[in-house]
């Protein structure tokens, strides 16, 4: 249903429960049979606040009040529902005489501040309930606004990812040519494999566990290649961490990361050990490396790993606001730890 059908469904129904419930009480609290000049007395009287209500809704639009704050909001309400409620008493008064239902009383002061008031304190229920609506459906669009910018963002982090990956893996590539052309090409056919997977997961905000370990896999052998016994491999999964669903490519990333700014480094070259844990819906990915963490402008808020690591933060971030972190930090004196805590609630 369209907001214009809404909103006349919600007006019609409301004034319409509205008079059934005068005249329901009526003939439950009455001494006297309902009449005629009375059942159309409270249908019009019905039908005058709805056209009212209306016509205020339609003020509130013009004069931009959905857009005040409460400061500015709230006197102008009150002033407008006491003028609202005046004009409905003597708007009342004006249809009684035609069906014979004027009392002589009406005029009275305390008959008009009485009825005043209770008329004005309908109009304010109406005023309460019609700028609630639109609270909640401002808060909706906003909500529909962020997400719309957060996918946006994330496709750019992804698309960023993609060919600084693919660079360093043709880097890792074009070594091997001269020095081994035979595993040069079990190289490509790895890198294949590894673009492949990407390109599956490209359309994705989040994979399975089991495919982006399966991606890290193709991606150390690739690079044990290069490697050869200079690098260790180890892994320890938890048999639940293929519950979890994770963003493509981010745990390649760290892994990757540990090699370039790690174990590259050293001429004996060195380990990398990757373990799973799964404690309190939570999937906990620890990525040691051989080398030494160094921070960078005296923090340790990025370190070393430059585009890899601030994209895996923002992306964390965009995710899982402050559900999900990551934190890198040197172990021990050569045993770089990088933690990744991802919730299972995607």
């Amino acid at each position: 249903m369209n907001k214009h059908k809404l909103y006349w469904s919600l007006q019609i129904g409301g004034w319409t429960l509205f008079a059934i419930v005068q005249i329901v009480g009526f003939i439950f609290i009455g001494t006297q049979p309902i009449k005629t000049n009375q059942l159309m007395f409270w249908i019009l009287e019905a039908l005058t606040f709805l056209f009212l209500t209306h016509i205020f809704r339609n003020l509130i639009v013009r004069w931009g009040w959905l857009a005040f704050n409460m400061a500015r909001l709230i006197p102008r309400i009150i002033l407008a529902v006491s003028i609202l409620g005046q004009v409905v008493y003597f708007a009342r008064i004006v249809i009684s005489l035609p069906l014979d239902a004027y009392n002589p009383q009406a005029w009275k002061l305390t008959e008009i501040a009485g009825h005043t008031m209770v008329y004005g304190l309908i109009f304010f229920l109406w005023s309460v309930l019609y700028f609630i609506y639109h609270y909640f459906e401002r808060y909706n669009l906003s909500l529909q606004h962020e997400a719309a910018l957060n996918e946006i963002e994330l496709s750019n982090l992804k698309s960023q990812l993609n060919p600084h990956f693919i660079f360093n893996a043709l880097n890792s590539i074009r070594a091997l040519v001269d020095e081994n052309p035979g595993k040069s090409k079990n190289a490509i056919t790895q890198l294949s494999n590894i673009l492949r997977n990407s390109l599956i997961s490209d359309k994705k905000r989040l994979t399975n566990f089991g495919d982006e370990f399966k991606t890290v896999k193709d991606y150390l052998s690739l690079e044990s290649i290069r490697f050869e016994e200079r690098l260790k491999m180890e892994f320890d999964i938890h048999p639940d961490s293929y519950k979890f669903l994770v963003p493509p490519l981010m745990l390649q990333t760290l892994v990757e990361n540990g090699i370039k700014h790690g174990i590259s480094k050293l001429k004996e070259g060195g380990f990398i050990k990757l373990r799973t844990f799964v404690t309190d819906s939570q999937l906990k990915i620890q990525i040691r490396n051989s080398g030494h963490f160094k921070a960078v402008n005296g923090t340790k808020a990025e370190g070393k790993g430059g585009l890899g690591l601030r994209n895996t933060r923002q992306r964390l971030k965009l995710l899982y606001r402050e559900e999900a972190y990551l934190k890198i930090f040197n172990e021990t004196k050569n045993t770089v730890l990088t933690e990744l805590v991802i919730p299972q609630n995607n």
